[in-house]
């Protein structure tokens, strides 16, 4: 039996899941490094899943967030409803409601390690989702 998602909006976790997927392959084909999904529905309200991404420089950080939008809207339909960081790019975040993207420079995410601050969510491996990773 299918779980609910608790999130913003509540269309299931499997689509909040098919989300963080299609995300994080986004980010592996542009080059992401140490691509993470993170399932934190068990200890959020406000969300189901994370994509963290780590990129080398702002246009390539750029070109992620980028194309994570455009995948998602034109193939699942789903529509950004925020973004942060964008103009600094050390830490963009992408709201879905859902799902939250978050793009890091190296420095940054390892300052802000999201990582050990969500210790109790599941990480998921990129393996079980039909993923390849690329470090």
């Amino acid at each position: 039996m299918e779980q609910p998602s608790r999130a913003i909006r509540p269309h299931g976790i499997e689509d909040a899941r098919k989300l963080a997927t299609e995300a994080a392959r986004v980010a592996i084909e542009n080059n992401g490094q140490n691509v993470l999904v993170l399932d934190v529905s068990g200890q959020s309200a406000e969300f189901d899943f994370f994509v963290i991404s780590t990129g080398t420089s702002r246009r390539q950080l750029h070109a992620i967030s980028e194309q994570i939008d455009d995948a998602l809207e034109k193939g699942l339909g789903d529509y950004r409803m925020g973004i942060e960081g964008y103009q600094e790019s050390s830490w963009i975040v992408l709201d879905y409601g859902s799902l939250v993207v978050h793009l890091f420079d190296e420095e940054t995410r390892e300052y802000y390690d999201l990582e050990s601050l969500w210790a109790d969510g599941k990480r998921i491996p990129l393996e079980d989702l039909g993923l390849t990773p690329n470090d």
